[in-house]
């Protein structure tokens, strides 16, 4: 009996949380497997041996753009800090290959040549693209925060976040030093991060956005504080998040406000605490979601599955 060869996925940046998240899941992925892996500080180091799930002989190597096309794939996931994607994607371009490449950075959720990949709300734009651009963890929250009552808003929506310091990355600094964030709470980019530039852009609303971080490891909450044009009452409120994420398995709509820590490990958001203050003219919402999954890994796997026409949601446990 014949089966049908897997597809081939080369991953750029598998040795920060996100990459290793990425592993994990395209490891245990019935359609796809790593057909090569990059790090620097790793490279000649087996795979297995830095992670649990996964079983071959696979070795780390030096993540070297010209060196990559040649190697073959059929996407690669570039799972890097801002400001380091162009090197890899002009490789890529330059060697003429009809590679799909997901991006995890910020560096192309402005450019209007890629596809913005949040699946819950722009699954039904897309037509093939071979360049997508996976959306920032809190920019996420946000706009599933959002969306449903976008064109309701009066006045620009105010988000306060909340992340855990895996979210700074695995460079040291303030924002991941567990001595530091011990018994605290560190604001940072209180105006024009770029997240709020993300999200205003995507939703073509302003929002004005405040990132925090605390001391624990993952999990995002996210406080959507919303201006109305109209009164509205907490049932409409209600009925509108449950229509708009109808079937949807990765967004959930809850009627408590959702706990961080019930999220952690989990691969969808939750949305929920809806509160209308009186006289109707103003809410509040909560969402919350890990950081390293539904707002990065577990995405990206999501706009890979959309990518090659596979079930949204195959390869990510539910």
């Amino acid at each position: 009996m014949s089966t049908t060869p897997r597809l081939r996925v080369g991953l750029v940046g598998a040795r920060g949380h996100t990459g290793s998240e990425l592993v994990r899941l395209l490891a245990n992925h019935p359609a796809f497997e790593l057909a090569w892996i990059c790090s620097r500080e790793l490279t000649g180091q087996r795979l297995a041996d830095h992670a649990d799930a996964y079983r071959g002989d696979l070795r780390y190597i030096a993540p070297d753009p010209a060196a990559l096309p040649a190697l073959g794939a059929d996407a690669v996931i570039l799972a890097l800090p801002n400001g380091k994607a162009a090197g890899f994607v002009a490789a890529f371009d330059g060697a003429g290959t009809d590679v799909v490449i997901i991006d995890l950075s910020a560096d192309y959720r402005f450019d209007d040549r890629w596809f913005y990949g949040l699946p819950e709300l722009t699954r039904a734009r897309y037509r093939g693209e071979r360049r997508i651009s996976n959306p920032g963890c809190y920019a996420t929250a946000m706009q599933l925060a959002l969306a449903p009552v976008v064109a309701l808003l009066d006045g620009p929506a105010q988000c306060f976040g909340v992340s855990g310091y895996s979210g700074a990355g695995t460079t040291p600094s303030d924002r991941n030093d567990v001595d530091k964030l011990r018994d605290n709470l560190m604001p940072y980019a209180l105006a024009d991060h770029i997240h709020e530039r993300e999200v205003s852009r995507q939703l073509a609303h302003a929002v004005e956005f405040m990132p925090h971080v605390a001391p624990h490891f993952r999990g995002i909450t996210l406080t959507a504080n919303v201006h109305l044009r109209e009164p509205l009452d907490r049932d409409t409120l209600v009925r509108l998040f449950r229509q708009r994420y109808e079937g949807e398995p990765l967004a959930r709509v809850v009627d408590d406000a959702p706990w961080v820590s019930a999220i952690a490990g989990r691969h969808h958001a939750e949305i929920g605490a809806f509160t209308i203050a009186p006289g109707g003219r103003r809410a509040v919402v909560v969402a919350t979601l890990d950081n390293l999954l539904k707002g990065a890994a577990t995405q990206a796997v999501q706009n890979l599955n959309l990518a090659f026409g596979r079930p949204e949601c195959e390869g990510i446990p539910t």
